[in-house]
């Protein structure tokens, strides 16, 4: 690819990106209720770490710009390196699911026996909140402190449940929310229920997450084997890539790049874990609206 090609392809994708936000800025723009998990949204110290794999996308896509001189092999490595947490990153999530997972099956057993001493849930939440796990121990003294202002136990029951989002968490919470509301016998049945489901979807995803550590780990190495062969040939043998400079063959590429990376999201999407919608949802929430309305009917009785 010719100095002037690649200038006129610069320039066309400048012109291009200029019409797309003159566009989006005359149409606007609706908020969504949720952001791809590719491109997830982030505050604090996310965004530090996410404009530092932005940066460091740039950085590589600018450098394999410069040695190779193709456009589309440069944008797609960028975007690898600034997005490699969102293809290879899926374990984390997974490890932190099951944790709050196994946290709250301890909190639901602690607060079971606790509330066998012929205890109330006003006291017995504080009690086992102390020797609560990490993974939902942020959101049981929110709730703690919500209790000590007075604040009604449903309402914070439903915020605690807000405060964790997890559709595991709503079965628990439901069943606090109606008790503190009937104050009617069997909740210690209930939650002893309660806590061993969620032991057994606890053991059902211990054992998936190691089924898919080997797959995951599989699917790094053939990227890695394919990146260092690409760049041995572009290095070491540049007659065999000579016809991927024209402009033909930077299509064929894009064409070839772009089958990969949809391989990519979809082995992300196999190696993801579906858990199913949270259904406690407060009234007051916008996002819900009016099936949220019902919903919250349903669970208050």
């Amino acid at each position: 690819m010719t100095d002037r090609t690649l200038l006129a392809l610069l320039c066309g994708a400048v012109v291009g990106g200029g019409i797309l936000l003159l566009i989006v800025a005359i149409r606007g723009t609706t908020p969504r209720e949720e952001t791809p998990s590719l491109f997830k949204r982030s505050t604090g110290a996310d965004s530090r770490r996410q404009l530092t794999r932005i940066g460091a996308g740039l950085a590589v896509a600018l450098i394999v710009l410069v040695v190779t001189r193709w456009l589309v092999l440069a944008a797609a490595l960028g975007l690898l390196a600034a997005m490699a947490d969102r293809f290879f990153g899926g374990t984390g999530e997974e490890r932190r699911a099951i944790e709050r997972l196994d946290a709250l099956a301890t909190w639901t057993e602690a607060l079971r026996d606790t509330i066998a001493g012929a205890v109330g849930l006003e006291q017995a939440i504080p009690a086992t909140a102390v020797n609560a796990a990490p993974a939902i121990k942020p959101g049981l003294n929110l709730l703690v402190d919500r209790l000590r202002i007075r604040e009604p136990l449903p309402s914070a029951l439903m915020r605690f449940a807000d405060d964790l989002d997890d559709p595991s968490a709503d079965l628990i919470v439901a069943a606090l929310v109606l008790n503190a509301r009937l104050r009617g016998p069997g909740l210690r049945e209930v939650l002893s229920a309660l806590a061993d489901s969620a032991r057994e979807e606890l053991d059902v995803r211990r054992k998936v997450a190691a089924e898919r550590r080997s797959t995951r780990r599989s699917v790094q190495v053939v990227v890695a084997i394919t990146l260092l062969v690409a760049a041995a040939l572009v290095l070491f043998n540049p007659a065999y890539v000579e016809p991927y400079t024209s402009f033909v063959g930077q299509f064929v590429l894009f064409l070839v790049i772009a089958l990969y990376a949809v391989g990519l999201v979809w082995l992300r999407k196999l190696a993801k874990i579906e858990v199913p919608e949270r259904f406690l949802v407060r009234s007051g929430d916008k996002r819900a609206g009016r099936a949220g309305d019902e919903r919250m009917e349903v669970v208050g009785g």
